[in-house]
């Protein structure tokens, strides 16, 4: 039996994780638990600040035991944090958490809704959190979520009553719900909202509390009778697995967080402490007193009477034989008076009748892409798998709104396929909505109203199925993707995207130069199209000097590139601005770089950034050039590092013995190195031996949660961070030589920095290490140990929890003279020994 729950699991994960670009085809059971959730009526909305942060527990328990439409509306879309798992952060980082939270909700079941809020990094008070947000734009998207979603319970992941205690994000995510759930009801309130929805009063709004809440259990202990109360640890017989195990595998989703864990099995109690609405009859139901039967909207009795009756008699093993009375529950929905009922039943019924039909309705596209305006081949494959009488009447593109006529029979378990040519009429394009204007630092731009709150762009390319099953016509949407096979991976899917003809890329985000000799900028020009050709040059500040003024290609074949070779001069003094590159084809100018983020647990992921890099002329000196870098929890400064000169070479840590260290001037370890690579634990002896021997070693920060870093003498991390990036520097040693050689750094160093100062600087330490810099944020005790040196043997180790790893790929000059210093530490008394 051990086995047979394991293999159940595993399958789960693979097709939740691995699979999340597979259309769904639904078993029998899967099928009957959507007739559950089709005959329920009742809504809940989870709210919070950032992914990661929803209670994945109560979600699950919510949608999969009571079968409510349950929705998780994060604020933000986590752009502010740390990647795991590969090299993006910011507004790339929010793209692959926006996806890791639909995959998240495929598993648990729940809807995922966003406002505009843009996660700018940690906030330590809900005032400043507020002050940077758009308070009043962020709150008018809550209640836009409240009126389109229409929940009849609101429940908050933070306590609004704590401000101050946790993220300001998190008190903030709760104080602006329990704000917006009044607002939603009120007509004369946010009055652009109802051009296009009305007025929605939840029921009530609770807080799902918990004991981590309290610093007195005794306390929550006794308020905890008043709470609602659930067991989310139920086991659902269909599925083969509990609901913890469910929500296990939905969090685990957040791989770039670092959030795979163990399932877990067993009673688990969930809390949910009442703040407003209507008082509880029933204790144990969040829903008490809501009706949540059919009898809620206009005729919908007589649809009950109907869905009821299929869900207590369900066939399992010939689930096409309750299509009739679906036909007839599905004609009676389409005619509801209530639009909000009527547009989530439609959709929930007709995926229901797909898969009691066994009908598989596929529009696979030759390439995953194509450009406005061109045509592109579809090849359709049609499929009734049942004994209902079932026609395919016509189809339709969503883009050139072609009727194309089929009237065809579709025979049982008799495929049809055709191929169809689609014009691509639109000048749009399929990069996520929320990056197509510039952002501020707390909140995106968004034009179309109607699209705020989506989690992604709508794919572009749809086809509508025009059927007739049992004589009543029905139409299926499906969206284009490419679906082909490779033989190391078996069958692949694509999303089918609109991306322009020509892009253009610099290798680099920030190009520096360290003196005023000229650099060979390359850019990479890619055709979306065949048989492209045009012309590239570029756009740089009056200072600066580029030849030749513009280089002709010609691409012949579509996803080809070609290399195209500049070279730019800086002024001879210290200089900074934007370099652009511009590609004309046939008239039309190309400046947006594709970006492809591919992982298995998401679907592939197409970005339309600005083709720029900012270019820094750097008066900038350094000793020693030779850098080993043991990569952590994925930076890009290695790739920083090589701008201003240093050879960096990539340490494997599998490699690290006692012999092969001694070759470099300095090593550094990437951020959370002890946190990610394990095998640091067993050579770390090898990197104590490389310093005491004489070698620099510089160890980025780590999170404080279960880490031995090693250090050769005693430090403890804490969470003590730093937040304002314009908080005030003082200097400690000033004639320490990390501030002095070979750059003399001063009080404009520390301008300009991004996000943050710092964060996890040790809060203690032995006599042995010498603090160099005191910051704080306002109000706060002064911090000293966000860089620390002290000598070991004949060497030296530092410890910095300064965001190098934010502050180098952002140009930040100042940042980059810091760290030249801390690299070529001692090797002033090396000069001074030759000379």
């Amino acid at each position: 039996m051990k086995k047979q729950s394991f293999l159940v699991v595993y399958i789960l994960l693979i097709s939740f994780s691995f699979s999340a670009q597979k259309p769904q085809k639904l078993s029998s059971t899967q099928i009957y638990e959507k007739i559950q959730k089709l005959n329920f009526l009742g809504t809940a909305l989870y709210i919070a600040a950032h992914p990661d942060d929803e209670n994945t527990r109560l979600i699950a328990y919510l949608a999969n035991s009571i079968k409510a439409r349950t929705g998780y509306l994060s604020l933000t879309r986590g752009d502010g944090g740390q990647n795991l798992i590969g090299p993006e952060i910011r507004e790339l980082l929010g793209v692959i958490r926006t996806q890791e939270l639909l995959a998240a909700r495929r598993v648990d079941g729940g809807e995922q809704l966003f406002t505009r809020a843009n996660d700018f990094g940690y906030s330590k008070h809900p005032n400043e959190t507020l002050k940077i947000w758009n308070k009043e734009e962020v709150l008018g998207d809550i209640v836009w979520a409240i009126r389109t979603f229409k929940p009849d319970v609101i429940i908050n992941r933070f306590n609004h009553e704590t401000p101050g205690t946790t993220h300001g994000h998190h008190t903030s995510s709760a104080m602006l719900s329990f704000e917006a759930f009044d607002i939603a009801g009120d007509k004369n309130k946010f009055l652009e909202h109802l051009k296009y929805t009305e007025a929605w009063q939840p029921k009530r709004l609770f807080f799902n509390t918990s004991s981590w809440f309290y610093s007195d259990k005794l306390q929550f202990e006794k308020e905890a009778k008043d709470f609602i109360k659930f067991d989310i640890g139920v086991y659902y017989p269909l599925k083969g697995v509990s609901n913890n195990e469910l929500a296990s595998i939905a969090s685990s989703q957040h791989l770039c967080q670092g959030f795979g864990r163990l399932t877990t099995r067993g009673k688990q109690i969930e809390y949910a402490k009442l703040l407003k609405g209507a008082p509880l009859k029933d204790k144990s139901d969040i829903f008490s007193g809501i009706n949540t039967t059919w009898n809620r909207i206009k005729n919908g009795g007589q649809i009950g009477a109907i869905l009821y009756d299929i869900e207590n008699n369900f066939d399992f093993l010939n689930p096409s034989k309750h299509l009739s009375k679906l036909m007839e529950a599905y004609k009676i929905i389409e005619k509801l008076e209530d639009t909000h009922w009527r547009k989530i039943k439609v959709k929930q019924i007709k995926e229901i009748i797909e898969g009691c039909a066994g009908l598989y309705l596929e529009a696979s596209a030759i390439n995953s892409s194509g450009v406005p305006n061109s045509l592109i081949d579809v090849n359709f494959e049609v499929l009734n798998r049942s004994d209902t009488n079932i026609k395919l009447i016509s189809i339709k593109s969503t883009i050139d709104k072609k009727l194309i006529l089929k009237d065809v029979q579709l025979e049982s378990n008799k495929k049809i396929n055709f191929k169809e040519t689609i014009h691509l009429k639109t000048a749009q394009y399929s990069d996520p909505y929320w990056l197509k204007e510039k952002a501020s630092l707390g909140m995106y731009a968004v034009d179309n109203p109607l699209l705020i709150g989506k989690p992604e762009t709508p794919k572009p390319l749809r086809i509508h199925f025009n059927l007739s099953i049992e004589g009543i016509p029905i139409s299926v949407t499906k969206n284009v993707h490419r679906r082909y096979a490779e033989r190391d991976k078996g069958e692949m899917y694509e999303p089918f995207e609109i991306l322009p003809k020509v892009s253009v890329k610099l290798k680099d985000k920030v190009i520096i130069f360290s003196d005023n000799k000229p650099q060979k900028i390359l850019v990479e020009v890619r055709a979306g199209a065949d048989k492209t050709s045009g012309n590239v040059s570029l756009k740089v500040p009056s200072s600066w000097q580029f030849s030749p003024k513009e280089i002709s290609f010609q691409i012949p074949q579509r996803n080809d590139k070609r290399m195209i070779e500049f070279t730019v001069t800086p002024p001879k003094t210290e200089s900074e601005g934007k370099l652009e590159v511009v590609a004309n084809s046939e008239g039309i100018d190309y400046k947006k770089e594709l970006i492809e983020i591919q992982y298995s647990h998401i679907p592939k992921q197409v970005v339309l950034s600005n083709a720029s890099a900012k270019i820094v002329r750097l008066n900038i000196k350094k000793a020693g050039n030779y850098i080993g870098y043991i990569k952590g929890a994925g930076d890009a400064i290695p790739e920083s590092l090589r701008q201003i000169g240093y050879e960096v070479s990539l340490i494997n840590p599998s490699e690290i013995n006692g012999d092969n260290l001694h070759k470099y001037d300095a090593i550094v370890l990437g951020i959370r190195a002890y946190n990610v690579v394990k095998e640091l634990t067993f050579k770390q002896k090898f990197l104590l031996d490389y310093v005491e021997k004489g070698g620099n070693m510089i160890v980025q920060y780590n999170t404080n949660r279960g880490v031995a870093i090693g250090a050769p003498y005693s430090l403890t991390l804490s969470r003590d961070r730093v937040t304002d990036e314009r908080a005030e520097v003082r200097v400690l040693e000033k004639d320490n030589s990390l501030l002095n050689f070979p750059n003399k750094i001063t009080n404009e160093d520390f301008n300009g920095w991004v996000q943050e100062r710092g964060l996890y600087f040790p809060d203690s330490w032995s006599k042995e290490y010498s603090p160099i810099l005191s910051i704080n944020d306002p109000g706060e005790n002064a911090k000293n140990g966000s860089l620390l040196i002290a000598k070991f043997g004949k060497g030296n180790y530092m410890y910095t929890g300064l965001s190098f790893f934010r502050e180098l790929p952002a140009g930040v000059s100042g940042a980059y003279k810091l760290f030249a210093n801390m690299l070529s530490v001692g090797k002033d008394e090396i000069s001074v020994k030759k000379k």
